[in-house]
């Protein structure tokens, strides 16, 4: 029997542009924070509630990549119990 991949492989370019545009973010929203004509007491708050958030996003990102594993990983248990579960019944057996 053969087994099919389930896994998905991201290319060079698209893992490229994911941390591209996370670092570009990231840096301009920085430099948008600095050069704010304010206070730097609001600039500080403004740079910690960046901190927090990218932070709390890549956090998030993991929780919800574990549970998507987990689920995948419960699914094929399943699947497999009633495969086997098919496989054994038989109809005309009293």
């Amino acid at each position: 029997m053969t087994r099919l991949s389930l896994t998905q492989s991201h290319s060079s370019a698209w893992i490229f542009q994911s941390w591209a545009s996370f670092a570009i973010s990231i840096f301009a929203t920085a430099i948008g924070i600095l050069y704010l004509p304010a206070d730097n007491w609001i600039k500080g708050y403004l740079s910690m509630g960046l901190l927090f958030s990218v932070g709390s996003t890549i956090s998030l990102s993991k929780t919800l990549r574990d549970v998507h594993e987990s689920n995948q990983v419960l699914n094929r248990v399943d699947e497999a119990k009633l495969e086997k579960f098919l496989a054994e019944y038989d109809p005309f057996k009293p």
